[in-house]
């Protein structure tokens, strides 16, 4: 039997605007600057977001070079003029130095979700994308990062959907050596697919990751480790296939 990891679904208006902005992000490749570019964010979101991308990038003691670069790429996509820029960056060293979310804080971004929850996803999303600059986030940074949407007023699931699309689409992964897949979220993992793509989607994404490993797609002179690697990878894509063709078709 497979697990469902979450017993609630989120509510219909907050999961077809997140899905709106996750394909957004996943049009991007998952740069959060250009979806901000391509969506934008009101200005009252602005101080909210520098400020948690400060919070979030003091998680583990210390601010490294990317969490910086990412708020000064933020800082040009959304085309901050110099004032703007200085009071941005005040933000993010206010977020920097905060031990604890002041009470008040993202009120109007709280506020406007419940009409509207697009702004308040944007910012979550930047928030997701800064903390997991480093690859997977550890407990320090996630926790930060949960923390912060929270103050967002959103269900803190949506974390966990947006750090879903990032480990499915764009983070390194080597299906060769994890074990044959037993449950639907394994066989998704493998394939690196979410519950939100169909099953259209899903099969041309299994039809590229066979290609990229099946024997008659290999180079000819390719070594004997390689093309170990390669047929055990293609076993596991075809054994998450079958398992979520099965589980979508009975959906």
């Amino acid at each position: 039997m497979t697990h469902e990891r979450y017993v609630q679904p989120l509510p219909p208006r907050l999961d077809a605007a997140l899905g709106n902005v996750l394909d957004t992000l996943a049009d991007c490749n998952h740069q959060a600057d250009e979806l901000i570019t391509r969506t934008g964010l009101p200005s009252w979101g602005r101080p909210s977001l520098f400020f948690f991308l400060g919070y979030i990038a003091k998680a583990d003691g210390r601010v490294t070079e990317m969490d910086i670069a990412f708020a000064e790429a933020l800082i040009k996509a959304l085309s901050l003029s110099p004032r703007q820029r200085r009071r941005a960056i005040g933000q993010f060293q206010k977020g920097k130095q905060a031990q604890a979310l002041p009470a008040m804080k993202a009120l109007r971004l709280r506020l406007s979700q419940r009409w509207s929850p697009t702004p308040a996803l944007i910012v979550s999303t930047c928030l997701c994308h800064a903390a997991q600059l480093h690859g997977k986030p550890a407990k320090p940074r996630r926790h930060r990062c949960e923390d912060a949407v929270d103050y967002l007023g959103l269900d803190i699931r949506v974390v966990e959907e947006v750090l879903d699309s990032y480990a499915c689409k764009a983070w390194p992964f080597q299906p060769e050596f994890l074990p044959e897949p037993s449950t639907y979220e394994e066989a998704c993992k493998v394939l690196g697919i979410t519950r939100r793509d169909s099953l259209k989607a899903i099969k041309q994404t299994y039809r590229k990751r066979v290609a990229t490993c099946h024997p008659d797609k290999l180079p000819r002179n390719i070594s004997a480790s390689e093309l170990a690697k390669a047929k055990e990878r293609l076993l596991r894509y075809q054994q998450s296939w079958d398992i979520v063709r099965k589980r979508r078709q009975t959906d």
